[in-house]
């Protein structure tokens, strides 16, 4: 019986071994799980993002610094309307700023200080210079269609015509009078009888800033404005209109040529002088045209344009626009009626 009972405990201790061996071996074959902290895996956000003051590059300046520009570097940039042409809108009434003047042979021939200078800076630019002519108004809306390159007509830089022009430099320096007949000089006084008046007819340019000093210094309701000045005069010579508001050196023309007709005031204006009007949005051709009129002032040249205007303004003249055929209208045609020559 004793061999019985040894071999009973030989087989539970060779059971207790095996239990053992499996205990340790599950503890051998698991491994503890290998910690990261997140700090360590992860970069920091701020570490891994460029800041947004470094990632973004500065906004380049769109506009060049044409004033410091050569002018061969700008001629070389330089687009007009038409290519190799300036195109120049103007309103031939306007004497000795622009109009016609009657040649040997009795033709009309486009004369004035402001078309002398407008070709003057067609050569200044190597460009063909073309002439348009139209009313006053046609002139402020075809710059601000863009279909003209300049415009010239005796043009203060008015800040209300800035969102239809860019303006030039002044290249003459001008003022705005009150003008009436003769027989009434000692009517007006001053500016103030005007408005103590609302019964008088006071004539202007449409679209002119003689329009706009009308409007100022008159009652409403006194102001007529009409297309032409030369419609403004005959309607002063003939008794319609009792004065009107014209540009110093334009009313001191038609005076010459017309005995009637009294220079009487002077008319305060800010913006005492006259500029070109140039196509918005060309930069390069407005720096051209000031550096045009600078030497065209700096060399003579525009005294000597205004000299020989004022002279040829006291021959026989035209004010107008002619015809279809190119030819002065007849006379009794109204100017309303003229189709400009092409």
């Amino acid at each position: 019986m004793e061999w019985k009972e040894e071999l009973k405990m030989k087989k539970l201790t060779a059971l207790l071994l095996a239990l053992m061996m499996v205990f340790a071996l599950a503890a051998c074959g698991e491994e503890p799980a290998a910690e990261s902290p997140a700090a360590e895996s992860e970069a920091p956000a701020a570490e891994s993002e460029e800041p947004a003051a470094e990632s973004e590059e500065p906004a380049a300046d769109d506009e060049a610094d044409y004033a410091d520009m050569s002018t061969e570097d700008l001629l070389a940039q330089l687009e007009t309307y038409t290519d190799g042409c300036l195109t120049v809108a103007t309103s031939p009434d306007f004497a000795p700023y622009e109009f016609y003047a009657i040649d040997e042979n009795g033709e009309p021939v486009l004369a004035g200080f402001d078309l002398a200078l407008a070709q003057y800076l067609a050569d200044f630019l190597g460009l063909e210079c073309e002439i348009v002519p139209m009313d006053f108004d046609g002139v402020l809306n075809e710059l601000a269609m863009k279909t003209v390159d300049i415009g010239m007509a005796g043009l203060s830089p008015d800040p209300a015509r800035e969102g239809a022009m860019a303006f030039s430099d002044l290249y003459y320096l001008g003022g705005q009078s009150f003008v009436t007949v003769q027989d009434r000089v000692d009517e007006f006084t001053s500016l103030d009888v005007l408005k103590e008046h609302p019964e008088y007819q006071i004539g202007a340019q449409n679209g002119s800033i003689q329009a706009d000093l009308a409007n100022e210094y008159c009652d409403p309701n006194s102001v007529v404005i009409l297309t032409k000045v030369t419609d403004i005069v005959a309607e002063l010579v003939n008794g319609g209109l009792d004065g009107a508001f014209i540009e110093t050196a334009v009313a001191e023309n038609y005076a010459i040529s017309n005995p009637d007709l009294a220079v009487v005031l002077d008319v305060p204006y800010d913006q005492a002088g006259s500029a070109i009007g140039v196509q918005l949005d060309n930069p390069v051709l407005l720096e051209l045209i000031n550096r045009g009129i600078a030497q065209a002032i700096e060399d003579g040249s525009m005294d000597q344009f205004v000299a020989e205007a004022n002279e040829l303004s006291t021959g026989e003249t035209y004010e107008g626009l002619l015809d279809e055929h190119g030819s002065v209208p007849e006379a009794g045609t109204a100017a309303g009626d003229v189709e400009p020559a092409a």
